[in-house]
Formats: C-alpha cells, sequence, structure tokens
C-alpha cells in the first residue's frame, strides 16, 4: 500500500490559520506539509535569544533581526527560523512576511530536531535561493554554516567552534561564532 500525503499551498495554509484550525498547534509549512515544531528547551531559548539580541546590536539600521516569526518561500513552505536576518522594511511586514529577496540569512537552534535542520531545511531554504543558512548544533555546540547554492543545494558547508565569521550580506560585518553559539 502506498502513502499518499495531501499537500497544502501557502493560500490554503493561510486559511487554516485564519480559521483557526491551527490555533494550539506548533506547526510550520515545509513543501505544502505541515510539520509540528520541536518544543524549545532552555538552552535554545537561551541562545537564540542572547544572539538575536548580539546580532540586532551588531547590524543596527542595516538589517531587522526577528525572533521564531514566519518567512514566506515560493516552495509551498512558510518555516518559522529561530532567527531571520531580514531587511528592514518596517510596515510592508504587515502585508506578507518576509520574502527570499528580503532575507539576508537565517539561523536554527537545534537540539532534538537536528536532522531537520540539517538536510530537509537546508534543500528548502537553498531552493528557495536563501544565501546563507546556519544551523547551531546544541549539543556539540558549533555552528554549521551553508553558502553556495548550486543545483538547488547548499555546495559548501563549513563548521566553525570559535573566531568570527562574515556573513555574505555584510562582508565588513565580522560575527563571533562564540557569540552565536553562547556556549
Amino acid at each position: 500500500m502506498s502513502v499518499i500525503v495531501a499537500k497544502w499551498t501557502i493560500d490554503e495554509y493561510h486559511r487554516m490559520i485564519d480559521a483557526g484550525i491551527l490555533s494550539d498547534r506548533k506547526v510550520e509549512l515545509l513543501k505544502g506539509e505541515i510539520v509540528e515544531m520541536s518544543p524549545e528547551g532552555e538552552p535554545h531559548a537561551y541562545s537564540s535569544g542572547e544572539a538575536g539580541d548580539y546580532l540586532a546590536k551588531l547590524l543596527t539600521g542595516q538589517a531587522k533581526i526577528r525572533h521564531a516569526k514566519p518567512i514566506t518561500l515560493p516552495n509551498n513552505s512558510e518555516p518559522e527560523p529561530d532567527i531571520a536576518i531580514v531587511q528592514p522594511l518596517g510596515r510592508e511586514y504587515r502585508q506578507h512576511h518576509p520574502y527570499p529577496e528580503n532575507i539576508f540569512w537565517l539561523i536554527e537552534y537545534s537540539n532534538s530536531s537536528l536532522e531537520k535542520d540539517l538536510e530537509t531545511k537546508s534543500k528548502i531554504y537553498a531552493e528557495a535561493g536563501i544565501l546563507e543558512y546556519w544551523v547551531v548544533n546544541l549539543k556539540k555546540l558549533h555552528l554549521v554554516v551553508f553558502r553556495e547554492i548550486l543545483d538547488g543545494e547548499y555546495a559548501t558547508k563549513l563548521t566553525l567552534a570559535r573566531g568570527t565569521i562574515q556573513p555574505l550580506a555584510f562582508p565588513n560585518i565580522f560575527v563571533a561564532v562564540e557569540q552565536i553559539i553562547n556556549s
């Protein structure tokens, strides 16, 4: 017996949200599938919060830091990355979530969802044209950096535990890896 999965469009997903169908669920839309999100433990909440504050100071006036808010991607995906570094478009975000062209880079903090973040989400983000994607592995306390999209996937994967990194969108900014990991 084969299993057929019902796929949803972003518009259908938004209608479910508006109707309150998903109001008691912590979910996100990934390639047309409504996927449960892992609960956020203390290390996850602390690290992502501190990193967001650090990036907000570092990028003042150049970018907006969004914490666990949806982004809209053309591949029927509306994930909620832990941190999205986006163009500061102000009230325009009352009309739509950030699109790929509004996103500088994304960061996920991962413990129990490591496989989903490293495999599934990296493919979704690369396919959508997100030029840079970071995953903080909370178990090993290191940062995995995905860059260089080739054939719809990231061609470069770099693992860092210390030092600095320059985001592609801001080559004059040096981000301290330890401030992102918050070990």
